[in-house]
């Protein structure tokens, strides 16, 4: 591995700064190309970042750098992640990994092949101290025996939103909607937390978007998971509400519901307990917002997921969160939607 390592940003849309600077951040790492279908979102993120090389095709990118990063649209991750594992290239691909099945045994199929270089998936939560401390209170064993556990997600994303990029709210481009885009990080979160879903039975509609997307704008699922609880998934962009995600765990022992990370409930039999489970969340500090062109709601778990890939890359390792185990949340959404479709329940094959 030379000493250092260059990286390409494949798409240069909004979140495109979250990867240019979460690389930037690193030693020995250099973002030396910068790719998107409009030239002049390249030149413009590539003035903004102080990056000397501009393309249009991504196959030049992947013959001149180390690792990539996939921040495109959803329907093209699978091409060019299957193009980039073929070229040897380290791949870090935002989610969710593919708009369909038939891309995500694309992607796979390519990494089956070309096993060697690193394959990464963006679910920055998963680097969340708030996250990871009710992960591992379940692992504890505290909750008791866990009899419900649910995520709600109630955004808004505006008709304006859906018209500035034609991909979005779309079946074949984006893949769908709220659930595929905005609740796919805590669905995948909650999934990580409870280690997996075994099936999943859920409906969508269009309630606020008509005529301009021909996707879902609000979602309902229930959930059976591999320990046996029961579960939900409340989501919807049409909220008055900006922002507000919620993960909640409801044991014979106690319960602890998290909003924007901090708990809103935290109640336990043992008092004990209950004032232990309080000041591990208290002790769970997130970095102070510095100079960021990144959005506040993606949360500042992209510095440390390009850190750990960056090391996975160095070292030969697995990411921590490898696209083999993200595939797990976009099974989950796939299976609400053909659920939707069959009015059955759909069983999720696919490990956390």
């Amino acid at each position: 591995m030379p000493a250092e390592l260059t990286c390409g940003i494949i798409g240069c849309g909004v979140i495109a700064p979250a990867h240019i600077q979460g690389y930037q951040a690193l030693d020995g790492v250099r973002v030396t190309w910068v790719c998107d279908l409009i030239e002049e979102k390249a030149r413009q993120r590539a003035a903004q970042f102080g990056i000397p090389h501009v393309t249009t095709d991504y196959h030049e990118v992947l013959s001149n750098v180390d690792c990539i990063s996939i921040c495109t649209d959803h329907a093209s991750h699978a091409r060019i992640a299957a193009d980039a594992l073929k070229a040897g290239a380290h791949v870090l691909c935002e989610k969710a990994l593919a708009a369909t099945p038939a891309g995500l045994r694309m992607m796979f199929a390519a990494h089956e092949r070309h096993p060697q270089p690193v394959f990464g998936a963006v679910f920055q939560h998963r680097f969340d101290p708030d996250i990871r401390q009710l992960k591992r209170l379940v692992e504890e064993g505290v909750f008791g025996t866990i009899l419900t556990a649910g995520v709600q997600v109630r955004c808004l994303r505006t008709n304006e939103y859906y018209r500035a990029d034609q991909w979005r709210g779309t079946w074949d481009k984006e893949g769908g909607a709220v659930l595929i885009n905005q609740a796919i990080h805590f669905i995948d979160a909650l999934a990580w937390i409870m280690g997996g879903v075994q099936a999943v039975q859920g409906t969508h509609t269009n309630l606020t978007h008509n005529g301009v997307i021909e996707t879902e704008d609000t979602a309902v699922a229930m959930l059976r998971f591999h320990c046996g609880a029961l579960g939900t998934i409340e989501a919807t962009c049409s909220s008055n509400l900006d922002w507000e995600p919620t993960i909640a765990i409801h044991g014979t022992h106690g319960a602890v519901e998290l909003r924007h990370g901090r708990p809103v409930k935290c109640e336990f039999r043992d008092a004990g307990v209950a004032e232990r489970v309080r000041e591990g969340f208290a002790a769970c500090t997130r970095p102070a917002p510095g100079q960021s062109a990144i959005k506040s709601y993606y949360g500042e778990g992209h510095p440390a997921q390009l850190a750990d890939f960056v090391d996975a890359v160095r070292n030969g390792r697995a990411p921590f969160v490898t696209a083999r185990s993200a595939r797990h949340a976009v099974e989950v959404v796939f299976g609400i939607y053909q659920s939707h479709r069959t009015h059955k329940w759909v069983e999720i094959t696919w490990p956390i």
